[in-house]
């Protein structure tokens, strides 16, 4: 008697950075199975390459669990397990024990050291260059079906069977075409729900022209306030652009609002709190001190305010004053200080930042958090964006691709 034992084949759709790690997983175990990954472009991990500016924001430098959690607007309840599992320290032991050192930033961002994100993807390639995980490059997924095998069915290729699938690849075609596609639409036909899909880490533009007019002008740490159907506030780092307002406040703030739609039929607010470690009484007093130096200069020759003195400038102009300073009544420095307090600009729409990323995906209930195996379909896993997960700016995102694509690696 004969016994027939068939090695098991794995598909890993998406070639991005969940479907990389995933597969260096599987190269590294050495198991007995047969991988291949599916890359619909000529190289893999293109987004990767081009995250940080070109530099590769391989993750956060932030290693209290608890506190990276917080900066997932959705997703941090599911993303516990996963998180823990291969944390943002585990990644930077992960990349510099393969030859990569990485450098964690003032703002607590992580990058190689040489600035370059292509030597995050030649780390990748060396990994899968062993030949234990076959890749089809320039391929394209046109459906995935499952009856005892899965089916994945290719363009101009012979469609491939499966004991096991691996699901990356989502959010890409949602920023290409503004509506569901590719990963999302493999997902449904397996019997998945697809939550409602934003954009998110996107900047906003403005109607004010002022904002425009300081363009380049930047500040380390202000108060935001979102308020449209509902309110939404983050502090930090943002700078005025020639379209309205971008920075990591601003990202952050946006990925909070991702599901509110902006646009100059139906704007939104938002107001700036430009001095945010000060209250009004001590900006008065600095106020009022400083016109008690400069009682004979111009109003607009003077920075009475800790604001940038282009901005202070800028409020003097939209106020409308053109006096010296001992001349300022206590209505018009009541009301300097309220603009630099709680100006008010409107929201018309928004631009993409280099980390941009969808909002919404796979109804996380119907995932495993311990396995990221499929609830409803056995053998189906998922990772990375085509999750209803998405974070802030500053390696959050390149993180959950890592910690959910390994995950997905070791328990298929």
């Amino acid at each position: 008697m004969y016994i027939l034992i068939t090695m098991k084949k794995i598909i890993i759709i998406g070639g991005g950075a969940a479907g990389m790690m995933a597969a260096a997983t599987l190269a590294e175990r050495d198991i007995d199975a047969h991988v291949t990954l599916i890359e619909r472009n000529d190289c893999l991990g293109m987004k990767v390459m081009i995250s940080g500016g070109g530099r590769c924001n391989v993750t956060t430098g932030n290693n209290e669990l608890k506190e990276v959690l917080k900066c997932y607007p959705r997703g941090a309840r599911f993303l516990k397990t996963p998180m823990y599992a291969f944390k943002p320290s585990d990644v930077v032991d992960w990349i510099g024990g393969r030859g990569v050192p990485l450098k964690t930033e003032a703002d607590m961002r992580v990058f190689p050291q040489s600035d370059n994100g292509k030597d995050i993807m030649k780390l990748y390639e060396k990994i899968l260059e062993t030949g234990r995980v076959q890749i089809l490059y320039k391929t394209v997924v046109t459906g995935v079906s499952k009856d005892e095998k899965f089916i994945v069915k290719l363009r101009e290729r012979e469609d491939l069977e499966a004991d096991s699938v691996i699901l990356t690849t989502g959010g890409q075609a949602y920023r290409r075409t503004g509506s569901k596609g590719d990963g999302y639409d493999f997902a449904e036909a397996l019997g998945h729900s697809i939550t409602d899909l934003a954009p998110s880490l996107s900047s906003y533009m403005t109607e004010e022209e002022w904002v425009k007019d300081l363009s380049g002008v930047s500040f380390e740490n202000v108060k935001l306030k979102f308020v449209k159907e509902d309110k939404y506030e983050f502090s930090g780092p943002i700078i005025l652009t020639h379209r309205g307002v971008s920075g990591p406040a601003v990202f952050a703030l946006n990925s909070m609002a991702a599901f509110e739609k902006v646009s100059k039929e139906d704007p939104a607010s938002l107001f700036i709190d430009f001095c945010p470690d000060y209250n009004h009484e001590e900006l008065r007093d600095g106020f009022n001190d400083t016109v008690s130096k400069n009682p004979k200069k111009n109003v607009e020759n003077i920075n009475p305010l800790p604001i940038p003195k282009s901005l202070f400038k800028k409020f003097v102009e939209i106020v409308g004053i053109n006096k010296n300073a001992n001349e300022l009544s206590k209505k018009e420095i009541n009301k300097l200080i309220e603009m630099a307090k709680n100006s008010e600009l409107t929201l018309i729409g928004t631009t993409p930042g280099d980390e941009f990323v969808t909002a919404g995906g796979v109804e996380l209930s119907e995932v495993d958090s311990k396995t990221m195996e499929s609830k409803i379909c056995p053998g189906l896993y998922f990772a990375g964006e085509i999750l209803n997960i998405d974070g802030f700016t500053g390696g959050y995102n390149l993180q959950v691709a890592w910690c959910t694509g390994r995950l997905a690696g070791f328990s298929v």
